[in-house]
């Protein structure tokens, strides 16, 4: 019987995968320190949500939405929000999610013994990684260094307008439609 459950245990330890690191999963959006989702972002908060489109659109729809003729288009992006100029800046990130696949890795230990060598890795892939990409957007003002903050005062306006922002980014295609909304 100690046999049988040895051979159970074995058997999905080398069929399983164990999550090294696991990306968020955000539904719609989330406000967070830049610093706390990603270390290479600011210490703002920001407005985080998944990107399911692919690179470089978010950058499109940007340009081509406020007009900025492909200059300074990260940064600085002023808009309006009831006659008051704010500024957004924008960053397109990855965070991945990285699963150690056993039965490669005890493959590879078994084959590199059976033929001797001291290779580090002889089979398949090991290490799966898929990337999840989102964008994260911090606003500020002349008067406010992080609107998103929670001690913010017009952290609901601009809260408002970055999830119009984002609906609109996510249901249009054609980005100079965008142009005739405004």
């Amino acid at each position: 019987m100690k046999r049988y459950l040895f051979v159970l245990c074995l058997a999905i330890m080398v069929q399983s995968c164990i999550p090294v690191r696991i990306a968020p999963n955000i539904k719609d959006y989330k406000l967070s320190k830049g610093k706390k989702f990603k270390r290479s972002l600011s210490k703002r908060t920001m407005f985080i949500f998944e990107d399911p489109k692919e690179a470089e659109h978010f950058y499109n729809y940007v340009n081509t939405k406020f007009q900025l003729n492909h200059e300074n288009v990260y940064d600085d992006i002023p808009f309006m929000i009831d006659g008051k100029t704010y500024f957004f800046a924008f960053y397109e990130t990855a965070i991945p999610t990285k699963v150690l696949n056993l039965a490669p890795a005890i493959f590879s230990a078994t084959l590199n013994a059976a033929l001797d060598t001291d290779d580090d890795y002889v089979g398949g892939e090991d290490l799966i990684r898929t990337d999840n990409w989102y964008i994260a957007i911090e606003v500020y003002s002349d008067y406010e260094k992080d609107c998103l903050h929670e001690d913010s005062f017009s952290r609901e306006l601009v809260l408002n307008y970055l999830r119009t922002l984002k609906k609109e980014y996510l249901t249009t295609h054609n980005y100079n439609e965008t142009v005739f909304k405004n």
